[in-house]
């Protein structure tokens, strides 16, 4: 067998191409047009089940159902398959009602009474949330529900998106409940819910369990958890071999409940939706911005010299005596009422005061009167030195 001499072939093993300055800005520059470039056969726009939820119709899963009730109409013609990309140029008609163009993101806080269904309708035909809300608001949906027995509050939303991202795991917000049941736990009895507990075969997350008050023979607890499987907190509450009688939402992630009674709706701003969420422009940004009024000038002790705002020109050294003019004008001591009265008045004049002066200044002046001499104090007795013995005695 005769021997192989050739040199054994070397894979070519692919790596970076090296090429010179222009065959390598023409290689950029294919590669960004291919990039750029659309995959072939991917239609433009979006799913119609997600604009129909961004516009408020309904959340996806129930968009979705309308499509296949043949609820939903595209350019005129039926569809019965959500698997449809439309634009901003197709005309959409669900239920007879022509689909607009998608609102901005709005969020409200709604006070969800006890006794109401979370869902659009209910086959049992109870009573359901949206039955309850106020006329004046628009086409909403829930974040998330609350049980039948369960109140408190319930986000409401026109928007599937933020609805959709408000209810997912990862956004990791604490919610609150205020929980009553009958029973008298002590701290130890729910330590089994503050490590995780396995019901039925379902791992719960660890909750946050506070005991408020016991008021007679039930007990008031806090429990914060983050997640929202169903009937999460009865299911706990029962494996511990406690009731639960009244369960109350209290807060949702940054979102509280704060004064709102049964049945009633709060929007939240435009602001706090952008703060907590990042959202864009919201309605309430058009609102006039507020102002503030202008500050008045600031007073000098001076003021400004005489002359200096009317366009004068002043000789030299005037500038500095009307300066120190001002100067000495503000600084000199001033006296307002009878003090003023007592300083411009002559030191060496006479001071009258009430009807005296009154006189003193209409009547003429008048002649000096002689003196008056007054009689000895012993009437008729003789002149002379006094007799020797001092004063006589009375009755001598």
């Amino acid at each position: 067998m005769a021997e192989n001499t050739n040199p054994p072939k070397i894979a070519k093993v692919a790596g970076p191409k090296v090429e010179g300055p222009r065959a390598e800005g023409k290689a950029v520059e294919r590669k960004s047009a291919v990039a750029a470039k659309p995959a072939a056969g991917t239609p433009e726009g979006d799913r119609i089940a997600k604009v129909l939820s961004r516009a408020g119709v309904a959340s996806r899963r129930e968009a979705e159902r309308m499509i296949e009730l043949g609820e939903v109409s595209v350019n005129g013609k039926v569809i019965t398959s959500p698997a449809l990309n439309v634009t901003s140029k197709d005309k959409i008609v669900a239920r007879g009602v022509v689909v607009g163009e998608p609102e901005q993101a709005r969020l409200w806080l709604y006070y969800k009474p006890d006794g109401l269904v979370t869902s659009e309708s209910d086959e049992k035909g109870r009573e359901t949330v949206f039955d309850n809300l106020p006329a004046e608001l628009p086409r909403v949906m829930s974040v998330g529900r609350l049980d039948l027995n369960s109140e408190g509050l319930l986000l409401l939303t026109n928007d599937g998106a933020l609805k959709r991202r408000l209810e997912l795991p990862s956004t990791g917000w604490l919610r609150k409940y205020r929980v009553r049941v009958n029973g008298n736990p002590l701290d130890p009895d729910l330590e089994p819910l503050r490590k995780g507990i396995v019901v039925e075969g379902e791992r719960f997350q660890p909750m946050i369990v506070v005991i408020d008050r016991i008021q007679g023979a039930n007990a008031w607890l806090t429990v914060g958890l983050r997640e929202g499987k169903n009937r999460e907190i009865r299911r706990a509450m029962a494996a511990i071999n406690l009731t639960v009688n009244r369960l109350i939402r209290i807060s949702y992630g940054p979102f509280r409940l704060n004064d709102l009674q049964p049945g009633e709706v709060e929007e939240v701003k435009g602001k706090v939706l952008r703060d907590q969420l990042g959202q864009g422009a919201t309605v309430d940004d058009d609102a006039p911005k507020r102002t503030r009024a202008p500050r008045p000038a600031s007073r000098t002790t001076t003021g400004k010299a005489e002359g200096a705002s009317s366009g004068k020109r002043l000789k030299a050294g005037e500038g500095l005596k009307q300066l120190s003019d001002a100067w000495g004008e503000a600084t000199k001591p001033r006296r307002f009422g009878t003090a003023a009265a007592k300083a411009d008045a002559p030191a060496d004049k006479p001071r009258s005061f009430g009807t005296a002066a009154k006189k003193a200044e209409t009547a003429a002046p008048r002649a000096p009167k002689p003196p008056v001499k007054r009689a000895s104090p012993t009437r008729g007795a003789p002149t002379g030195p006094k007799p020797a013995g001092g004063r006589p005695k009375r009755g001598a």
